[in-house]
């Protein structure tokens, strides 16, 4: 196996707290000699688990770095058994220029899983993440929300992995963020994620789609940063009580999931979307979910988004110009009482 390029001062055996860069050899500059920095720390002490804490995979998705550079600043070593990896910005190139993909290589590190030590920049972090720091985590926590692209109602969520305890795991430390849905998702634009990598070597994957757009309210700041130290706790490397929905005096979690490609809707042609419903919203068959306009033709009649099922809005587009092919709704499901038990 090619060994990364990437080095660090971090020596992740080490106890105690450690702030540091993961470098990259990279000539972008006017100097050959140029390295791409990308911040890291860990805090390590005691027995418990190790989790990779990390958000930035996409750069115009802040409140997940947000949260971590928060934590990583007020946590004492001593409210930690175990280990906590915290890398804020995983992708920094894109968190600074606001893109999805990275204006170094135009890719997208949630689809270069496993990577390539000898590829761009993208698939040399993704061969690191594989290679060198999974293996040393049990808990993989992901941050996300849906970028400026798409809005989601803020959830935490997973995948519906075959290994019934990993599952279990992964299950109850979704339901540990306290979000009104858990949302359980399926991967329709394409390969190469990094939870599926990181689900594939048995970990325990935590991720959330914390809204989106350039607007953050204030509450979504609090459920990413309030459910990210409630998982913490749960996951055992955070001393302190958990908190349940009911002792938060709120409703249970609801399980949704959108598994099947009609619960994805895409736009026909392009124009102004006008979102006819709030995320959240229970929705019937039929129902017109929004419509399409069209600047250049005020003359038309909008082309109208329809349920094409009973279901819950759970995302819809961000911007209000859309391009045929943009994600217009994701329309999400309760999910069966029977895979529920699983979760058990």
């Amino acid at each position: 196996m090619t060994q990364t390029p990437i080095r660090t001062k971090i020596d992740f055996e080490q106890p105690g707290t450690q702030w540091s860069t993961l470098n990259i050899p990279f000539s972008y500059n006017l100097s050959g000699w140029s390295q791409l920095q990308i911040p890291i720390a860990t805090m390590a002490n005691g027995d418990g688990p190790t989790v990779l804490l990390m958000a930035g995979n996409h750069g115009d998705e802040y409140p997940g770095p947000i949260a971590i550079m928060k934590l990583m600043k007020t946590l004492q070593l001593e409210q930690i058994s175990g280990r906590i990896i915290f890398i804020p910005a995983i992708n920094i190139p894109a968190a600074k220029a606001a893109t999805r993909l990275s204006p170094l290589d135009g890719k997208n590190l949630n689809r270069c899983f496993p990577g390539n030590a000898e590829g761009t920049v993208t698939e040399i972090m993704a061969h690191y993440l594989t290679t060198e720091i999974f293996p040393r985590v049990d808990v993989v926590i992901d941050l996300h929300t849906g970028g400026r692209g798409v809005y989601f109602y803020p959830c935490a969520h997973l995948h519906l992995v075959d290994d019934l305890e990993q599952r279990r795991r992964m299950a109850q430390a979704t339901l540990a963020y306290n979000t009104d849905f858990a949302f359980l998702y399926a991967d329709i634009a394409g390969k190469g994620l990094l939870p599926v990598e990181a689900e594939n070597m048995g970990k325990t994957v935590v991720t959330t789609e914390m809204g989106g757009g350039e607007v953050t309210p204030a509450s979504v700041h609090r459920t990413t940063q309030s459910g990210l130290h409630n998982v913490l706790i749960h996951l055992k490397v955070l001393q302190g009580e958990e908190q349940s929905r009911a002792d938060l005096g709120l409703a249970p979690t609801r399980w949704i999931q959108a598994l099947d490609a009609d619960d994805y809707m895409f736009a026909p042609e392009s124009g102004l979307f006008e979102s006819f419903v709030d995320v959240g919203a229970d929705v019937s068959a039929g129902q017109p979910l929004g419509g399409l306009y069209f600047l250049e033709r005020p003359d038309r009649e909008p082309t109208i988004i329809e349920a094409p099922s009973d279901g819950i809005a759970i995302a819809h587009r961000g911007p209000t110009l859309t391009s045929q092919g943009d994600i217009l709704f994701c329309l999400a499901h309760d999910v069966d009482p029977a895979v529920l038990k699983t979760f058990e």
